[in-house]
């Protein structure tokens, strides 16, 4: 958020040693270098200072006036049959010099060859191997964080991790535990997903998950009620492609006191009601759930209360982990879970139905009562392994969503109807964060729909393929190759956030192996 302003306060300098060239403006910013492969190249000094207007940054609110410099300009004669290769980095010389142009290039491609030779066949081509290869770009070694990969080392495993979107997010625990199916286990790389959740476990605190990893060494944040229960989602999902008993059994303990932290109670409100078994959270000034948008002092969707998501989500949890207990030797551990499961799936089905709007409740016994908004929340009431919505109530509910939340890239955050609903997510910071979950497109969505589709119409993936093709276009429009993190709710449904988003990406890597005919 900082403005573009005018740069370094000193001229830069730049400096020529055959064919080494460099440009730098004092300590800060690092210096760059330049390496121009080609006949007769030359680099001309003719500093220059111009002014720019950054358009974007004045539509966000944002100061929109900065400064361009440039020392000077390359020349080369471009002549038939040769090449001309200009390198730049921050790298040291050494690096930058290491190999050819056509060695990098060989290299690059021998990379793209490999992540998509490791892919199942129907991701091998055309837009689905486009999401393959930007499935990678989100998946990291994180620098620093010495004791993860002392422990990893330890172990003979690496330590993994995955960004959360370009340009500006680091690693974050829910998107990761959301995003880790499609761009790992879907695309062959089922050891380094295996390594992304021994890497989280060790961040478990009082039965919660980092929400993120803040820069400069800073402890991780777990301001979030839903990211450990999608971990052991993503555990789930992790077993069910590999069938890695020894990574279960290490990770047992640590999931069974995530139930357990629940349970007692645990940080931000988040605590279990032991009249139902339902889960409750919220924080006063915090938003806990994935909706966490916050201006200022402003939480614009707190929901505390009873979610509907986070339900889904301890069902679910509560029902993998009385299996795995059972399986095993842990029987009495795994009968009491399964009690207090059976437990909350009639207390779910008996408070969050609504029959006056024909879709679920989104919160219930929140600050101001329940509420009755249409929002995509509920989708994972049915589109979960373990689905907590009784059957007789799934094709109404998908009935609802598809009606009032689909469109071509997603679902919406929050129905046309309601009143909050804003159709266009742009303007100053106020703005974006007033409409980022009251109406916004999530692309991320289209996941739990088509798996809600299928449960509710297993044999209708036309349907559900052709659900995927605005996010398949989109391709081409914003980031190219990768897909972006959110939408407008209003048609067209302009691309806004993150050009690059890991779990938009997952998704649809994901549903295009589930909707393959």
């Amino acid at each position: 958020h900082a403005p573009v302003g005018d740069g370094a306060k000193t001229a830069y300098a730049a400096t020529v040693d055959g064919l080494r060239h460099q440009v730098s403006a004092g300590k800060e910013p690092p210096a760059l270098r330049f390496v121009l492969h080609g006949s007769d190249a030359a680099m001309t000094p003719d500093p220059q200072r111009h002014t720019q207007v950054y358009r974007e940054e004045v539509a966000r609110g944002y100061p929109g006036i900065g400064f361009l410099r440039s020392p000077g300009r390359f020349e080369v004669p471009l002549l038939a049959d040769q090449t001309v290769t200009l390198i730049a980095g921050t790298e040291p010389w050494a690096t930058l010099e290491a190999l050819t142009p056509v060695e990098v290039q060989a290299g690059e491609a021998e990379r793209r060859r490999r992540l998509l030779s490791r892919a199942p066949a129907v991701l091998a081509t055309g837009p689905a191997a486009e999401l393959v290869l930007a499935a990678d770009s989100f998946v990291f070694t994180p620098p620093g964080r010495p004791l993860d990969h002392f422990r990893a080392r330890a172990a003979e495993r690496e330590v993994r991790s995955i960004i959360a979107g370009f340009p500006w997010f680091a690693d974050w625990g829910r998107d990761t535990m959301i995003a880790l199916e499609g761009l790992l286990l879907a695309t062959g790389r089922a050891e380094e997903a295996g390594w992304v959740l021994e890497t989280y476990a060790r961040h478990l605190r009082r039965g919660l998950l980092p929400n993120n990893f803040p820069e400069g060494g800073e402890a991780p944040a777990t301001t979030t009620a839903d990211a450990a229960l999608w971990y052991v989602h993503a555990v789930a999902r992790y077993l069910a492609r590999t069938g890695d008993r020894a990574l279960l059994r290490r990770l047992l303990p640590g999931m069974l006191d995530i139930l357990d932290q629940h349970i007692r109670g645990t940080d931000h409100g988040i605590r279990m009601d032991p009249a139902g078994g339902l889960l409750v959270q919220g924080a006063a000034d915090l938003a806990v759930t994935w909706m966490d948008a916050k201006a200022g002092d402003w939480v614009v969707t707190p929901r505390r209360g009873k979610a509907v998501e986070i339900n889904a989500l301890w069902y679910n949890a509560l029902t993998h982990v009385a299996a795995w207990s059972g399986e095993e030797g842990q029987e009495s551990v795994a009968g009491v879970l399964r009690g207090l499961a059976a437990r909350v799936r009639t207390a779910f089905n008996r408070r969050f139905w609504n029959p006056s709007t024909g879709h679920l409740y989104d919160v219930v016994d929140g600050e101001e009562g329940d509420d009755p908004a249409c929002r995509p929340n509920q989708i994972f009431a049915l589109s979960l392994d373990h689905p907590v919505l009784d059957q007789r109530l799934w094709a109404p509910v998908l009935a609802a969503v598809t009606r009032d939340l689909l469109t071509p890239v997603g679902l919406r955050s929050l129905a046309p109807s309601h009143a909050d609903y804003r159709g266009a997510c742009q303007g100053d910071v106020l703005a974006r964060d007033g409409a980022y979950h009251q109406g916004t497109v999530w692309g991320w969505l289209i996941g739990p729909y088509v798996d809600a589709l299928l449960r509710v119409r297993p044999e209708d993936k036309a349907t559900a393929r052709r659900a995927l093709k605005g996010l398949i276009d989109h391709l081409g429009e914003a980031g190219i190759g990768t897909a972006s993190e959110i939408f407008d709710g209003d048609a067209p449904h302009a691309p806004r956030g993150c050009f690059a988003q890991a779990w938009t990406v997952a998704e649809l890597l994901r549903s295009l192996i589930r909707t393959d005919p």
